[in-house]
């Protein structure tokens, strides 16, 4: 039989001590764990980010520093081919590297023959900026050649 003092009456709450076990618990480190993993997704975010981003970047420099040693060397072989001359092997790297890229990386461009050891080589020299934050700010340099040999003019 239950005793009257014993019973939940209705409307009145019972205090269980639950104030005091949570307070245990803040103490102990196990209640003030709720936010932390907002916390780790977030700095594992930005990292992430990051270097997803220079990764980005690393792979948009070798491409325009591949684009210009490749029209470099087409520049070559183009002023090297008989009956051509230096201003055509520079206006074609020109050419190609406005086309792949931008005008503004076909500034200084420069060809000249070269003596070798067999006879004489075209040499293009390209100067133009290396992206060091997108495409758009500050910029680094990068110097490319491309070499061809000069072909003999048939008699």
């Amino acid at each position: 039989m239950t005793r009257p003092s014993d019973r939940h009456r209705p409307g009145k709450t019972r205090d269980t001590g639950s104030r005091r076990t949570s307070r245990a618990r803040r103490l102990d480190g196990g209640a003030g764990d709720g936010g932390s993993a907002l916390v780790d997704f977030l700095l594992v975010s930005v990292l992430l980010v990051v270097v997803i981003m220079a990764l980005v970047q690393l792979t948009l420099a070798l491409h325009v520093r591949n684009t210009l040693i490749d029209s470099a060397s087409e520049g070559a072989r183009h002023a090297a081919l008989a009956g051509s001359s230096l201003d055509a092997g520079a206006a074609r790297t020109r050419e190609l590297i406005g086309l792949t890229l931008s005008e503004r990386y076909a500034g200084d461009v420069t060809a000249r023959t070269v003596p070798d050891g067999a006879g004489e080589r075209v040499q293009v020299v390209v100067t133009a900026p290396l992206p060091v934050l997108g495409l758009v700010g500050p910029a680094g340099v990068v110097t490319v050649r491309g070499h061809a040999v000069v072909e003999d003019q048939a008699p």
